[in-house]
């Protein structure tokens, strides 16, 4: 009795040993710790992935602009040199019509003055014919004055032979006078030549523009064309899909179509500031998506179609270790859709996501049924 007494005494009096229980807490805590460490990791790592992709993307959008830019520059360019083409042209048909019209000065020139040789002959040969009187008169008087008229009869020959002599001289001035007018005469002819030349290559230079001009409007009207028939195309699928879509998804007050997209209130898929999706969420997107994989199946290949998850939130603010702005949840919320959509077996380079925060909200009232209306997701099947 005495033993256990002081047994019991000595047990009491030990002090409690703590330890085992504060490793125990310690241990639990680092594994807490640890944990949310590699959420934050695995978030991070989608979260660069799901920028680097539209990093690509957008890459990809800035070379195609540069692309047709480099056209236009071309096409710009092409124009510039036949519109300097033709002015060349207008250039060297006004200096063609100037050398026209100062040939045509020098042939009036020309002209005036073989008029005055032919004067100047005239009355040459006037002269001749007076003297040549004047000789028959001397003559029939040479037998009596013959000594006395000696002199005077050497006298007219000489004047006679000088006369001969003008005559001649002003014959071989005519002679060259005329070469020089038909030199003139052959120059004008080739000059004709090549204004006709000339006018015949501005004609087909306009002919060419004016069939360049035809040939650009017809592919602007071949491509409008296209586009429009690309685009009814894709409207008569899309009717189909959300004809389907309704029929699958029944008739909900939070499942809705306005426009050409149809809209999940974002309450059927996430929980209040949640880029996860719920289990309705998941159910009802698992019924878009089999009804998207019906509809695609009949979808031409030659026609590029996109479904588009847009992530929409109401004005009030978020910001949270996850989410620092409605940009980010609305972001986040897309992509979850589309994670999903890829799951179920939508071929990933059919689907694309953006985030609008609360930029483009259905209703501009600021009570609480607007804002359950603009938290929305909306699906749109377009063409790239």
């Amino acid at each position: 009795m005495t033993l256990s007494a002081s047994t019991s005494s000595r047990r009491s009096q030990s002090p409690v040993n703590i330890w085992p229980g504060f490793v125990d807490a310690l241990a639990a805590l680092l594994i807490i710790v640890i944990f949310l460490l590699m959420v934050f990791v695995i978030s991070q790592f989608y979260l660069q992935n799901t920028l680097s992709g539209r990093e690509k993307a957008l890459d990809s959008l800035t070379q195609q602009v540069s692309e047709l830019a480099e056209l236009l520059s071309l096409e710009r360019q092409a124009n510039s040199d036949l519109n300097l083409s033709i002015e060349q042209l207008s250039a060297q048909l006004q200096s063609s019509l100037g050398e026209k019209d100062r040939m045509e000065a020098t042939i009036g020139e020309l002209t005036s003055a073989l008029r005055e040789s032919e004067q100047s002959v005239t009355s040459l040969i006037g002269d001749l014919e007076g003297a040549s009187q004047q000789m028959e008169s001397l003559q029939e008087r040479l037998i009596e004055e013959q000594r006395r008229n000696a002199e005077a009869l050497a006298d007219m020959e000489s004047r006679y032979q000088e006369g001969e002599s003008a005559l001649m001289q002003e014959r071989e001035l005519t002679r060259k006078q005329r070469d020089a007018l038909d030199l003139l005469n052959q120059q004008i002819a080739a000059m004709r030549d090549q204004l006709a030349t000339l006018n015949q290559a501005l004609e087909a230079a306009e002919r060419k523009d004016e069939d360049n001009r035809v040939k650009i409007s017809d592919l602007g009207k071949r491509l409008n064309v296209a586009l429009a028939g690309k685009v009814q195309e894709l409207a008569k699928y899309r009717s189909e899909f959300f004809g389907k879509l309704r029929e699958v998804l029944g008739d909900r007050k939070d499942i809705r179509v306005v426009g050409d997209r149809f809209v999940f209130q974002s309450e059927v898929l996430f929980d209040s500031g949640s880029d996860a999706l719920g289990l309705e969420g998941q159910v009802q997107l698992d019924r878009l998506a089999r009804t998207l994989l019906e509809i695609a199946a009949t979808i031409p290949e030659g026609l590029d179609w996109i479904l588009r998850i847009d992530g929409h939130t109401d004005l009030v603010p978020i910001s949270n270790e996850r989410f620092r702005s409605n940009w980010e949840l609305s972001s986040a919320r897309a992509i979850s859709v589309v994670k999903f959509l890829v799951k179920a077996g939508i071929p990933a380079n059919r689907l694309a996501a953006t985030g609008f925060g609360e930029f483009s909200p259905l209703d501009p009232q600021k009570d609480e049924i607007a804002f359950r209306r603009n938290r929305r997701i909306e699906v749109k099947l377009t063409q790239r």
